[in-house]
């Protein structure tokens, strides 16, 4: 229920797109993100900062989207995101006495010094790895986007209506452009999904090589 929640705008926005494009379907996800941090806040009386995090890119990414109709930073946002969520755990090496991911973990489990600091390294270098494969599979976009607008001189192309406004090459660019939008947002919500669940698992079978039990008696 928790996970539902947790990528609750994500799924909206999936389905807004399907049905009314890109630029509804941002508008939907910054007021599904509003819905989130309220339901949360009404259930628990705090709010997760991640929640937090992913309003504020939302309204100020998706907010540009809206405004100046630039579907460039709405791909981008993602990206954004998952790096400066490096920066963070990265940071947080330097910052105080524990690295971010043990100020998130230690109440659950018990890992000696340098094994917390490895993990928070694998957590940096995950998230470096998620923003330059969004960048990647959004570039296929940019490059179809930009060949588009070049040979039409539009500034603005509604992809769902390529047939209806082209033919021959131009009708190819403008299918090329749709379907690499549509790649984009399959792989924003299935791929990023999946390599965070496969992240998640690979990650629980290190860890359970390095646990250590807790002493017994030390509640006592």
């Amino acid at each position: 229920m928790k996970f539902l929640a947790d990528f609750f705008p994500i799924l909206l926005f999936f389905v807004a797109y399907k049905l009314y494009g890109i630029y509804a379907a941002t508008a939907v996800a910054i007021a599904a993100s509003f819905v989130q941090v309220g339901w949360h806040w009404l259930q628990h009386k705090a709010v997760q900062n991640m929640h937090l995090v992913t309003l504020a890119m939302l309204v100020f990414f998706g907010g540009l989207t809206l405004i100046l109709q630039d579907k460039t930073f709405i791909m981008w946002k993602p990206s954004v995101i998952n790096w400066l969520f490096a920066i963070a755990f990265f940071g947080s090496q330097f910052i105080g006495e524990r690295t971010l991911i043990e100020r998130m973990m230690a109440g659950h489990i018990n890992l000696a010094a340098p094994i917390w600091l490895r993990l928070n390294n694998i957590w940096v270098l995950f998230f470096v790895t998620l923003g330059a494969l969004n960048l990647y599979v959004a570039n296929f976009f940019f490059i179809a986007d930009s060949a588009l607008r070049d040979v039409t001189g539009l500034l603005e192309i509604d992809l769902s209506l390529c047939a209806e406004q082209f033919s021959a090459q131009v009708l190819m660019l403008c299918n090329e452009a749709q379907i690499s939008e549509e790649n984009w947002v399959s792989f924003k919500l299935f791929g990023m999904m999946g390599l965070t669940f496969l992240f998640i698992i690979l990650q629980g079978f290190y860890l359970s090589r390095h646990i250590q039990e807790e002493p017994i008696g030390k509640d006592q």
